[in-house]
């Protein structure tokens, strides 16, 4: 073999392992966010994958459908931030929920502050936490080529 054909087989493993490792990371988040949604009461049914986006290894967003307690569709939120959920009547996109969770996270931070409930290490620490997580998720939303979008 020739090395230009060596270099193209390792180019191509690496793109196959690459793919594979983006795979099992939007696996686990899916995992994650079921197992949240779950927890929190409510037994998802379906996945609407077209609508769900991934910034691998960041964050997901999904649409998730559920039949109980009842018929609801939700924007699941899972990755490296804390998973969170809200109805899916709040943002009509997932650059919308992105949106509408940047600011929730916002507005709980400050209400944990304002309450004195940061006094508590842990509460603090979860505070900055969100504001962290909402900054990031803000420029996330505001960027137009994550989004497929031309400026």
């Amino acid at each position: 073999m020739t090395e230009q054909a060596v270099d193209q087989t390792q180019q191509h493993v690496s793109a196959e392992e690459m793919e594979a490792r983006r795979q099992e990371w939007v696996r686990t988040q899916f995992q994650k966010a079921n197992r949240f949604l779950a927890e929190k009461g409510v037994i998802p049914s379906k996945v609407l994958a077209d609508e769900s986006r991934y910034l691998v290894p960041y964050m997901a967003i999904w649409k998730i459908e559920s039949k109980r307690p009842t018929n609801k569709t939700y924007w699941v939120m899972s990755g490296d931030l804390p998973s969170d959920f809200v109805e899916v009547k709040v943002a009509a996109t997932a650059r919308d929920a992105v949106r509408h969770f940047s600011m929730m996270w916002q507005m709980q931070a400050e209400n944990l502050t304002r309450s004195g409930a940061t006094r508590d290490a842990t509460q603090a620490k979860f505070a900055q936490l969100l504001v962290s997580r909402a900054e990031s998720l803000y420029l996330v939303h505001n960027d137009d080529k994550l989004w497929n979008v031309q400026a």
